[in-house]
């Protein structure tokens, strides 16, 4: 069995071992390993494994990644997510439903710094669950908004994600972080106009907090500085040049390490819990990043990735029409899988398809502008039901919040996700005018 055939057969399989709650990153490396050897035979299987793997972990681009991995272990202990917390509601509390629109500021800028959208999720509900619960914040309205806000942690850079798109589809790491700026801004944004929707027509879900003073306004904002100090110069330092991507995570890390020690009292323990942490994360990437190679240089070998894109080309199929039919399937899978092994999974084979596709733009603007509006998809799979990966963390932080009413007060923010996501379509200037502005 050869061409199209074996790819989708492999498709099939891996879908399976995922159902049978095999590892992706194992599911992956099995299925490529048995694949390549029944397509191209074992000698040459083993010719691949003797060298694609040193190649792949041997690249210095790589090296961002448990940097910036550090970086928002090194946040969390720090209890940032307090502070940022603290400075939005004092600025936001006093309206109705003030306290959920803190918590999506809050998440949007501990995102910025810690980069996951499930620990950015879980960190501040910790800090922002106690506070809704104290004005009777009603558990669709203090879920949904902590579910919603955590996904902002994948878009909002430093990000991960960004990062293994960049690699991936040969782009800038710091011009896929301007893009992904004024995106992250607009979903935050959008998701406070939805919880402004939401208490005005249903105002017992979201009272209004006592209205802060000026002093305690700046002494609020006055502990957030050096949060915005380090996030102002990792992203700047990237995009002027000052330091490559993987120096401007060491210099993240380091200034969070230091916030971590100053304002988090962290000691010996803290520090080797952060250290394997890390090298958790960082080995379950790894994982994941050599499986997807693998599976990719199988499908490589069925020459899957070109006959669909040679397919599509030849089919006449509008290129918005194609761009449509990936996002959503990326909505679909992201309700299942995770977002990180659903790009790795994915990127391969739509790469050459978006390249070839003529949307009245150069292709390096193409890939950029796709790369965004896939990771916001996959971010809105994070919350879509039935399997909303956030909803059922934040679900599980808050006990006494039936599951149905955390997927009750998602449907706002999937509302305010659905406009953003076709504007950014629509006008592809939201995403590249910052890179074409600075560039």
């Amino acid at each position: 069995m050869t061409g199209i055939s074996a790819g989708l057969a492999g498709f099939a399989v891996l879908l399976v071992l995922m159902a049978l709650r095999v590892p992706i990153g194992v599911a992956m490396l099995a299925v490529g390993v048995g694949g390549y050897g029944l397509v191209s035979g074992f000698v040459p299987l083993l010719a691949f494994l003797k060298t694609a793997p040193y190649h792949q972990f041997s690249t210095y681009s790589l090296s961002v990644i448990p940097l910036f991995v550090l970086m928002g272990e090194f946040a969390t202990r720090a209890g940032l997510s307090r502070a940022l917390f603290r400075a939005a509601a004092a600025f936001l509390g006093h309206r109705p439903g003030g306290l959920a629109m803190a918590s999506v500021g809050g998440c949007a800028a501990f995102g910025a710094i810690c980069g996951s959208s499930l620990a950015t999720a879980a960190t501040m509900a910790q800090v922002a669950l106690p506070e809704m619960r104290r004005y009777r914040y009603s558990g669709a309205l203090s879920t949904g908004s902590l579910a919603a806000g955590g996904t902002l942690g994948i878009l909002i850079p430093p990000s991960v994600i960004l990062v293994l798109y960049a690699l991936m589809a040969e782009q800038n790491i710091a011009k896929m972080f301007m893009a992904a700026l004024l995106p992250g801004v607009l979903a935050a944004l959008g998701y406070m106009a939805a919880i402004a929707i939401f208490v005005r027509r249903h105002p017992e879900d979201g009272p209004a907090a006592p209205r802060a003073g000026r002093a305690e306004r700046l002494a609020a904002l006055g502990e957030t500085w050096p949060i915005l100090l380090i996030f102002a110069l990792v992203i700047t330092g990237m995009y002027r040049g000052w330091f490559t991507p993987t120096e401007a995570a060491a210099v993240g890390a380091f200034g969070t390490g230091l916030l971590a020690v100053i304002h988090g009292g962290m000691r010996a323990r803290g520090l080797m819990a952060c250290i394997l942490g890390t090298a958790r994360i960082s080995g379950m990437i790894f994982l994941i990043l050599l499986g997807a190679e693998t599976f990719n240089a199988f499908l490589a070998q069925t020459r899957t990735p070109i006959l669909a894109a040679d397919a599509i080309a030849s089919a006449g199929l509008s290129p918005m029409l194609v761009l449509l039919a990936m996002l959503a399937l990326y909505l679909v899978l992201g309700c299942v899988m995770d977002s990180m092994s659903m790009l790795l999974l994915t990127v391969p084979i739509f790469y050459p398809i978006i390249a070839g596709l003529d949307f009245g733009m150069p292709r390096e603007d193409t890939l950029i502008w796709f790369g965004i509006l896939a990771v916001v998809v996959v971010e809105v799979g994070l919350i879509t039901p039935p399997v909303g990966m956030n909803v059922f963390v934040i679900n599980g932080m808050a006990r006494d919040v039936p599951m149905w009413d955390s997927f009750r007060g998602v449907l706002p923010f999937l509302v305010s996700d659905v406009i953003r996501i076709a504007a950014l379509i629509l006008f592809p200037a939201l995403t590249l005018g910052l890179v074409r502005l600075l560039g």
